[in-house]
């Protein structure tokens, strides 16, 4: 039988501590988790979300900070999950398996569509870049890996909103005004969900110069074996070269290459 699911940021107040388990520890863990679903948070709102008090959180903050765990924006005072997190993470994948068994057919759909193919995971509210073959074009799209980019204005992004846990969505739109960063970035809660029905009626994603005036990509889901979006994969380039009359064709490659690494995972599409 399943473990009951604890919501995130709820403190476990009625539970007690486990035997043999470190208190400090566990405390510090549940802030990561915090941060994880929720980057940008201040530390009054880490605190009365996670149920410690703040003086605590302030010690673990800084501890954490130091081993480059979590850091904080100067300027907004905010929290977010910190660059060490993301080699503890790329363990984890390592062991998965999804960057290897990906690394072929991103070569493949490099190849196929002469645009950089990328692989991309949820990381709260960014997609967090984890693979990419580049294309040998002089004008390319460059996303190293560890990169993060929003949810809302990235292709990765709205394939696993559009295919993800709607509870993603809501907490993306609870947060606050979705971030403009062009004047086709979609900021209206009420518009980004119509274009995620659009996404999963046609089965990929279409980021049309959202986040990067000149820049689109194109991207779809990777189904886990519960058929959850575990991951998306993407091609993007300058608009001189995926024009609006390509989208159509690109985007089915690119779903067909996100089905190859979903079977080579294991995984079951929606």
């Amino acid at each position: 039988m399943a473990d009951p699911i604890r919501r995130r940021g709820r403190p476990k107040k009625s539970q007690p501590e486990a035997p043999g388990t470190v208190q400090a520890l566990d405390r510090a863990l549940d802030l990561l988790d915090l941060l994880a679903s929720r980057s940008g948070l201040t530390l009054s709102e880490i605190a009365d979300q996670a149920g410690q008090p703040p003086s605590t959180v302030h010690r673990v903050l800084h501890t954490l900070a130091q081993r480059g765990m979590v850091e904080s924006d100067p300027t907004t005072q905010a929290w977010n999950i910190g660059p060490a997190t993301f080699r503890l993470g790329s363990a984890f994948m390592r062991r998965s398996g999804i960057v290897e068994r990906a690394r072929p057919i991103l070569r493949t759909l490099m190849e196929h569509t002469g645009e950089t193919a990328n692989l991309g995971i949820l990381q709260g509210n960014h997609v967090l870049f984890v693979s990419q073959v580049e294309t040998q074009e002089t004008i390319r799209a460059f996303f190293p890996p560890g990169t993060r980019s929003p949810l809302h204005a990235s292709g990765i992004g709205k394939a696993l909103l559009a295919f993800g846990r709607p509870e993603t969505l809501d907490a993306l739109s609870s947060a606050g005004r979705l971030e403009r960063f062009t004047d086709k970035t979609l900021t209206n809660p009420d518009e980004l969900r119509a274009d995620l029905a659009r996404i999963r009626h046609r089965g990929f994603s279409f980021d049309d110069e959202e986040k990067t005036r000149g820049m689109r990509c194109i991207a779809a889901p990777v189904f886990d074996l519960s058929g959850e979006a575990m991951a998306g994969i993407s091609v993007s380039g300058p608009t001189h070269r995926i024009g609006s009359e390509h989208v159509k064709t690109l985007g089915a490659v690119v779903a067909a290459a996100a089905a190859s690494l979903t079977e080579a995972m294991g995984g079951a599409a929606q």
